[in-house]
């Protein structure tokens, strides 16, 4: 067992917490869109300040890795980074989808193929299909939604479609065995037990290397000319 803070920023929900095993002990959350730059440093500063007072410091640092939101994985992963290098202590990357399908799965927990979905604006999402048990049944992808997708699953097996990019697609997935869980965001508290295990399995990524998962390449646009 160990004392983790966890951190996500992979979406417009922001939060941090500290878990000793499955033991929540502080848990800071904000689902406003665009305060993570603000509010991630306040709620890492409570957490740790509490963590003084109280005798339990972090050994471990986990961030959602990603697929996500560009600049919420940079603000989660370099604040992530800057704690860890703060207290000498390892970085723990969680992959963001597998949170939200692990959610998923506590709140159903049916024999189906669940579908975890970020929002990549207009009808993209990324995605990637697990098993009840959370074994990865088909790689994270962006993949455009339309009327045909998933069908040749659907013939055969019920989907539980989850996360804020599941809820554009309702109108457009639209099968007997195509289910819509609402209300499922990947959050610091769904990332307990997955790092948990891999800081028991000694599954540590690189704090000066790492990055996070953007999928896709980031383009800014150029600001236009007044005159």
């Amino acid at each position: 067992m160990a004392i983790i803070l966890n951190i996500e920023t992979s979406t417009n929900v922001c939060s941090a917490l500290l878990a000793d095993a499955d033991r929540i002990l502080m848990e800071r959350v904000c689902y406003e869109p665009q305060n993570h730059a603000r509010l991630l440093p306040v709620f890492l500063q409570e957490i740790i300040t509490f963590a003084r007072e109280n005798g339990a410091m972090p050994q471990a640092v986990a961030v959602s890795a990603g697929p996500g939101s560009y600049t919420g994985l940079r603000i989660g992963v370099s604040s992530a980074k800057g704690v860890c290098y703060a207290l000498n202590i390892p970085l723990i990357a969680i992959d963001t989808l597998e949170i939200i399908a692990l959610q998923a799965i506590k709140e159903v927990d049916w024999e189906a193929i669940y579908c975890p979905m970020i929002d990549a604006r207009r009808m993209e999402v990324y995605t990637a299909l697990f098993d009840a048990k959370l074994n990865l049944i088909s790689p994270t992808e962006a993949k455009i939604i339309d009327q045909g997708a998933f069908e040749d699953i659907l013939r055969e097996r019920k989907i539980i479609f989850c996360g804020d990019g599941a809820d554009k697609c309702k109108g457009t997935i639209q099968d007997e065995n195509a289910v819509f869980v609402d209300n499922i965001a990947p959050l610091s508290r769904n990332m307990m037990k997955l790092a948990e295990d891999k800081f028991d399995r000694g599954d540590f990524v690189d704090t000066a290397y790492f990055e996070p998962f953007y999928l896709k390449e980031f383009f800014g646009t150029k600001p236009k000319k007044l005159f």
